[in-house]
């Protein structure tokens, strides 16, 4: 099968010519004749995504991961993490294990082993989670949520109390772990990355803020060049100077998440967000006391707002597809090269979504 694209994005740079697909992988990039436009890339991976188009991961059963991954799969995303933020841990577990008894096996985007971003964060920067659900560092408590379905990813803030020694014991059960909703200072930081920690969670939000002589987790994440930087470029979350800081400082390192929740996709109106009610209007989601929680953004949306801050075609791609992969450790994902898994998106010329596909088959096709 031929795409009838002009060119693809293939190992990070932009190839003129078609793509063919034989057998659920990428069989030649380059080729002769090229289609008229269209672009093909590597299909998107969303490492922080709570929910989408009417659908809750914490309350979600198995109809409704379908009906989220199918609509995942129209804003080009062909894998996705899951994401429960701090719950009840009787909570957490059932939907931990709803999410063991799919096994990956939905229409639409792969399901990954869950993120679970919390409940091991600081109070003071607790953003839209509940208080009442944090907890102290406890190997115990992460070892029993992580036997009650796949885990693969979660965030802790090192600077609570048993934070660091948790953040060491989850890298050692090969977990990655990124550092977020946390008051570190520079110094818990810096030894939590040193034990192996990965990434930072939406930068600069539900943190503490970076100053002269206290850079915190976002300088210190911006400033190593081991260390994943998440965003959600919104245009909500972070201001249009933020995001070319961000830019200006992680090369190769950017990850685009879309942290959004049940309303994406559906408008203004009143949601959910674990126990928490949510209102929207327009691109913002807020609690009643005007606290952020979560976005409505797509991954599409996101790559052409990061281009409109300035990243080339290839960064604004990369830090949706190839990066996160990186960050996940995992080369089947996020790549498009000969003998790759065809998991594809092709954009138009506006960089909005014509067709994905999924191992080869086709799951959303546009106008």
């Amino acid at each position: 099968m031929r795409l009838g694209v002009a060119a693809a994005m293939v190992e990070g740079s932009l190839l003129a010519g078609d793509v063919a697909i034989e057998d659920g992988h990428v069989q030649a990039v380059g080729l002769s004749p090229a289609g008229r436009s269209g672009l093909a890339a590597p299909g998107f991976v969303d490492v922080q995504v709570n929910g989408f188009a009417g659908v809750d991961f914490l309350v979600a059963d198995a109809a409704g991961y379908a009906r989220a991954a199918e609509a995942l799969a129209r804003t080009g995303v062909t894998a996705f993490q899951p994401t429960l933020i701090s719950s009840p841990p009787e909570v957490c577990a059932e939907a931990l294990s709803t999410l063991a008894a799919l096994d990956g096996g939905v229409d639409g985007a792969q399901v990954l082993p869950a993120h679970l971003e919390g409940p091991f964060l600081s109070p003071l920067h607790h953003g839209a989670h509940n208080p009442a659900n944090l907890r102290p560092a406890d190997r115990e408590l992460a070892a029993q949520l992580c036997a009650a379905g796949p885990v693969g990813y979660v965030t802790v803030a090192p600077e609570i109390e048993g934070g660091l020694a948790l953040v060491e014991h989850l890298v050692q059960r090969g977990l990655i772990v990124s550092l977020g909703h946390s008051d570190a200072r520079g110094d818990a930081a810096i030894a939590a990355y040193n034990r192996g920690a990965r990434a930072v969670t939406h930068i600069f939000n539900a943190m503490r803020r970076w100053a002269p002589r206290d850079p915190g987790l976002p300088g210190v994440a911006l400033s190593r060049p081991d260390v994943f930087v998440t965003a959600i470029v919104d245009n909500v979350h972070l201001a249009a100077e933020t995001v070319r800081l961000i830019l200006a400082g992680t090369r190769g390192r950017l990850v685009l998440i879309t942290d959004a929740i049940e309303a994406a996709g559906l408008g203004d109106g009143s949601y959910h967000l674990g126990d928490r009610s949510v209102q929207v209007h327009g691109l913002e989601a807020r609690l009643a006391d005007g606290t952020l929680a979560g976005s409505v953004l797509a991954m599409d949306r996101a790559v052409r707002n990061l281009m409109g801050h300035g990243a080339s075609l290839e960064t604004a791609l990369d830090a949706a597809t190839r990066t996160p992969a990186r960050l996940l450790r995992r080369p089947d994902l996020g790549e498009l090269r000969p003998g790759a898994r065809a998991d594809v998106v092709v954009l138009d010329d506006g960089l909005a979504v014509r067709r994905t596909l999924i191992a080869g088959r086709e799951v959303h096709a546009g106008r």
